[in-house]
């Protein structure tokens, strides 16, 4: 990546910074702006209506009052005389009205408590009302707004009104103050969160840092240790902040462990071919060295009788035939069982089939001392392929025999429980080479790596303990070894024969074990 790229790349991972910034402060902003508008429309509403029921209420006392002094002075029907009364308010208009609702006289209380009449346009203003005692707004030309009723009592009509100005006035005055106390809340909530946000989104942009420094590292080569990491101040949990910061030292973590995996599924790679090479070889080894015995037999044979004599060639042909076959099986019976075919399945006796391989095995390796040991709780049955199983505990005897000394002590025995059964080999010789273990199940693994033997049964294929481990797999089992100078011990772990299979053989009448 070039500087200019790696510029516009660092760019790009600030740029989501401060939009994001400018978005919070923005939507913070707008939102303050219409909370305070909402409560100053909502307190100047309910300021407007309590002011203006309580002018209705003046309203309606002074209309009272007024008809109260008409009813007194009844004629003739045009006489405002009650104005001239003490306690009416200045700017109070008052109108006497006939039956029709026409204005028959109307004036207006001055400061100075004298009276003058209104003139037609104002009157005209005022024209329209019932009497009814509602309330009314009309805007009566050189007063202002006034709120107005008409009332009536005995034939007689009376219009009242009072100013509204003081009520718009206080209104005007309550929107004014509002409206420059929300502007300063505000502007300065508007600073405070810009300072908060600022500091809030800080971790953010060191998350950002961090992944600008990861995405130089060199990860398509070379082996990737220590990564750089998000710092735990930066990681806490309980703040949106930490999560990202936690998510980024997790997927670093998962992102270093994948290609750790990677590079050693790589090794893993190059280790496989390399053994796949040898097996090719050992394998080729293996088949020529019969093979090149059964030649050399047939072209002794063809030379005559007197080089060697028939039967012992005949012999020898045989032996080098059946090594030869043993091979071919085995690796046969790897690939068949990496395919996954089913095996036989039956109920096996574990006790007896252990007890007939030490027996086979004492027969084939006089020099070892062969010893069977029987630990069962209750019957060692398992469902599986009697024959295969044999043949892993044949292996496994036959490994010991072949890599240990005359005399060594080979124990066979047998466990079982309610949920498995057991079968351990050990031995008491010199042990597996602890730089061998981790590969001993694997094919063609040797302790003896060079492919010139003394002869054929100084040494195995290699097959013997991958056969047994694939075989013990496929009945879901598993088998391990554990291995130092002096005490070898492979073990064996089957699932073993349900409760309902071992009554279901009791039902049937069939033996539980033959020993």
């Amino acid at each position: 990546m070039t500087g200019r790229a790696r510029l516009r790349h660092l760019r790009g991972l600030r740029l989501p910074t401060r939009a994001m910034r400018t978005r919070l402060l923005l939507f913070v902003s707008v939102t303050l702006v219409v909370v305070c508008a909402a409560m100053a429309l909502t307190t100047a509403l309910f300021q407007r209506a309590y002011l203006m029921g309580d002018l209705d209420d003046r309203v309606t006392n002074a209309a009272e009052r007024s008809l109260g002094g008409a009813s007194v002075h009844p004629e003739p029907a045009g006489d405002l005389a009650f104005l001239h009364e003490r306690g009416h308010p200045a700017g109070m208009v008052a109108a006497r009205l006939d039956g029709d609702g026409n204005i028959l006289s109307a004036a207006v209380v001055n400061q100075d408590a004298t009276t003058r009449d209104l003139s037609a346009a104002q009157r005209t203003a005022l024209t329209g009302l019932r009497a009814d005692g509602s309330q009314h707004t009309r805007s009566v030309p050189g007063l202002g707004t006034y709120r107005v009723t008409v009332l009536e009592s005995d034939g007689v009509r009376v219009l009242t009104g009072l100013p509204m100005g003081d009520v718009q006035n206080m209104i005007s005055r309550l929107v004014v103050v509002e409206a420059a106390v929300a502007g300063i809340g505000v502007a300065v909530a508007g600073c405070v969160c810009a300072v908060v946000i600022r500091r809030q989104l800080r971790p953010l942009g060191r998350v950002a840092a961090t992944a600008a420094e990861v995405s130089r590292a060199p990860l398509g080569h070379g082996e990737i240790t220590g990564l750089t990491r998000v710092p735990a101040r930066d990681t806490d949990p309980d703040s949106e902040a930490g999560q990202v910061g936690a998510a980024l030292n997790h997927l670093l973590d998962h992102v270093e462990s994948s290609l750790t995996e990677r590079q050693r599924s790589e090794e893993q790679m190059r280790r496989s071919e390399e053994r796949m090479r040898r097996f090719l070889a050992d394998a080729s080894h293996e088949l020529r060295t019969p093979l090149a015995s059964i030649a050399g037999y047939a072209e002794l044979m063809n030379r005559g009788t007197d080089r060697i004599e028939p039967v012992l060639a005949w012999r020898r042909v045989s032996a080098e035939s059946a090594r030869m076959t043993g091979l071919v099986e085995d690796l046969l019976l790897l690939a068949r069982l990496d395919e996954g075919r089913p095996l036989h399945s039956g109920e096996v006796d574990l006790a007896g089939l252990v007890a007939e391989a030490v027996w086979d095995a004492r027969a084939s390796g006089g020099g070892h001392d062969w010893q069977l040991e029987l630990s069962l709780e209750s019957p060692a049955l398992v469902n599986g392929d009697e024959t295969r199983l044999h043949q892993v505990v044949a292996n496994l005897l036959a490994n010991a025999r072949m890599h240990t000394p005359a005399g060594t002590r080979v124990v066979a025995s047998v466990e079982s429980t309610d949920a498995h059964c057991v079968i351990r080999v050990r031995d008491d010789g010199p042990g597996i080479p602890p730089s061998l273990l981790p590969t001993v199940f694997e094919r063609f693994t040797r302790a003896d790596t060079s492919r010139s033997r003394a002869d054929a049964k100084s040494g195995g294929s290699g097959l013997g303990l991958a056969i047994a481990a694939a075989i013990t797999g496929a009945h879901g089992g598993r088998i391990r070894v554990e291995s130092v100078p002096g005490r070898t011990e492979f073990t064996i772990e089957l699932p073993a024969v349900t409760d309902s299979g071992a009554e279901e053989r009791a039902a049937s009448g069939k033996p539980a074990a033959v020993v």
